[in-house]
C-alpha cells in the first residue's frame, strides 16, 4: 500500500529554517515524481517544487524566490524540502505528493496519492 507521511513542520521565526521530509512506503520514490505543495488559510494549494524520476528538479516561478530547495536521499526513499529565510507568508500546510506518470507537474490536480501534511507557522 502506498503510504506518504510529512514530517518536520512547526514554528520557526522569521529568517529561521525548516527541512521538511516526505517519507515513502509502499513504493519507490525513484518511481515517481515527488512534488511538494501547500496552502495557506484560505487560499488555493499551489506547488512549490517536483523531483522527477530521473532527478530533474522543477521550481515555481516564484518558488520563495530561491529559497526553497528539493532533493532527495534513495537510502532512505525520502524527499526533502530545504527552506531557508522563512517569511510570515510561507506560513501553511505543507504537503507531498506523487505522481506515476507523465512529466512533474505542479498541478495538484496531476496527483492522486498524498500525504497528511505537515504544518509550518513563521511567527515571532
Amino acid at each position: 500500500q502506498l503510504q506518504i507521511v510529512e514530517s518536520g513542520g512547526g514554528l520557526v521565526q522569521p529568517g529561521g529554517s525548516l527541512r521538511l521530509s516526505c517519507a515513502a512506503s509502499g513504493f519507490t520514490l525513484v518511481s515517481y515524481n515527488i512534488a511538494w505543495f501547500r496552502q495557506a488559510l484560505g487560499k488555493e494549494r499551489e506547488g512549490v517544487s517536483c523531483l522527477s524520476r530521473d532527478g530533474t528538479v522543477t521550481y515555481a516561478a516564484d518558488s520563495g524566490k530561491g529559497r526553497f530547495t528539493i532533493s532527495r536521499d534513495i537510502a532512505k526513499n525520502t524527499v526533502y524540502l530545504q527552506i531557508n529565510s522563512l517569511e510570515p507568508e510561507d506560513t501553511g500546510f505543507y504537503y507531498c505528493a506523487a505522481q506515476r506518470n507523465g512529466p512533474c507537474s505542479l498541478s495538484q490536480y496531476q496527483y492522486h496519492s498524498w500525504g497528511q501534511g505537515t504544518q509550518v507557522t513563521v511567527d515571532s
